[in-house]
């Protein structure tokens, strides 16, 4: 059993890798060649130049997506089946003699190594692809100081979490997978519902929106719609990035609506409604609760197949790792999306047919026109490619293509 797992293993990390390679490179050649053109439908709205600007932004952000995965690839062999985390635990065992706690920190540990990987590209996107493109409003002392931010919070909030779960695993018996199915349920909620008011605030700063007359508008729009907010608030995007964006944030009595300040500066206030709409939309189709639902369902039949290969010898052995209940965890966190990755287009088409069904509220409840215009105006400003390749936008994009929500808009 551990041979056969050893090779599957093996197989789909080579094969998801490669095709995921091969993705983002047809992704990049079939924009390259549509750059040359606005499609008719708007080329009345987009320049060429914004076009080409588009497809270029997206070239090179593909190109370094094509870097990290095969960073990320080479990672995770050298953390399984290249010794890394046998090392980790071995380092950290003949330091410290307590299970639980050796098993927290050698989880941490492999997110924090992930996330020093992760920084060069990081740095390399906003630094050079982004400020290239004129984005990136960011310095250096607000990159390092939210760095510092992530980390703080990663440690607060991640290692008391991940000593839990290793206790309950270790401590609740066979049905140990349930409990903590419940408390990673309970720890989700909560955060749903205390983001707004304790974390979001620890990046950005949250105004009430002081534009009177787009304020009027707006309360008209929700008193029509039926939807209660915590309060209208306008969130300083721009101290980072050019790009805009609105969005709901919280659960139960703490949602809010939040507009990026960029945002409020490149649409009409007509437009702003029809953004607005858009996102009652996936309210009033319950998007949010069912997403919710579909996570803790996910989760759950995740914990449920952690239950049945946490104490099997070959789970292990297959991948080169010391049995241990911490590893069973990290070893099931980091190799579960190889297995899933084929099932994306399914959660793609699912997330895009929301997006529509939200288009089509928006267009009851605002102008339809001023729906495509705002949208539009979002692609251009955000520098989003108007042509993506339709396969790789069946497995990465949430959002339709343009071309197809401009086109559901007007069959509405």
């Amino acid at each position: 059993m551990s041979l056969t797992f050893y090779y599957l293993f093996l197989f789909l990390l080579i094969t998801t890798t490669i095709f995921q390679v091969w993705l983002t490179t047809r992704n990049i050649a079939y924009v390259d060649k549509n750059k040359t053109k606005v499609p008719t439908v708007f080329s009345k709205t987009i320049s060429i130049s914004d076009h080409r600007k588009a497809a270029d932004y997206t070239i090179s952000k593909s190109k370094i997506g094509i870097i990290d995965l095969f960073i990320q690839a080479i990672f995770l062999y050298l953390l399984t089946l290249g010794g890394g985390i046998n090392i980790l635990t071995n380092t950290f065992a003949s330091l410290i003699n307590n299970e639980l706690v050796i098993g927290t920190i050698v989880i941490i540990s492999v997110i924090f190594i992930s996330s020093l990987i992760d920084l060069p590209l990081s740095i390399y996107k906003t630094f050079n692809i982004d400020e290239r493109f004129g984005f990136n409003r960011m310095t250096a002392q607000i990159f390092i100081t939210d760095l510092i931010k992530q980390s703080f919070l990663s440690l607060a909030i991640g290692v008391p979490i991940v000593l839990i779960s290793l206790w309950i695993i270790s401590n609740l018996g066979s049905l140990w997978w349930l409990w903590l199915w419940a408390f990673i349920s309970i720890f989700n909620f909560l955060m749903l519902t205390l983001y707004p008011t304790y974390i979001a605030p620890f990046f950005n700063k949250f105004l009430p929106l002081k534009d009177a007359k787009l304020k009027v508008k707006i309360e008209k729009l929700l008193l029509k719609c039926g939807f209660k907010s915590g309060g209208l608030f306008v969130m300083n995007g721009s101290l980072r990035s050019n790009h805009g964006n609105a969005y709901f944030t919280g659960f139960g009595n703490s949602k809010r609506i939040v507009f990026f300040d960029t945002l409020l500066e490149k649409l009409s206030h007509k437009e702003i409604e029809a953004v607005l709409a858009h996102e009652l939309g996936h309210f009033h189709h319950n998007h949010v609760k069912k997403r919710i639902i579909l996570m803790f369902a996910v989760s759950f039949i995740g914990l449920y197949i952690l239950g049945f290969l946490k104490d099997s010898s070959w789970f292990y052995e297959s991948l080169g790792v010391i049995q241990s209940d911490a590893n069973g965890l990290l070893i099931f966190l980091l190799i579960s999306p190889l297995f899933i990755f084929f099932m994306r287009p399914l959660m793609a088409y699912y997330s895009r047919k929301n997006e529509f069904e939200a288009d089509e509220y928006a267009c009851k409840y605002s102008n339809p026109q001023d729906l495509k215009l705002s949208l539009i105006k979002l692609y251009r400003d955000n520098a989003s490619t108007l042509t993506p390749d339709p396969l790789h936008s069946n497995f990465y994009d949430s959002h339709p293509p343009a071309l197809e929500r401009i086109n559901a808009i007007d069959k509405i």
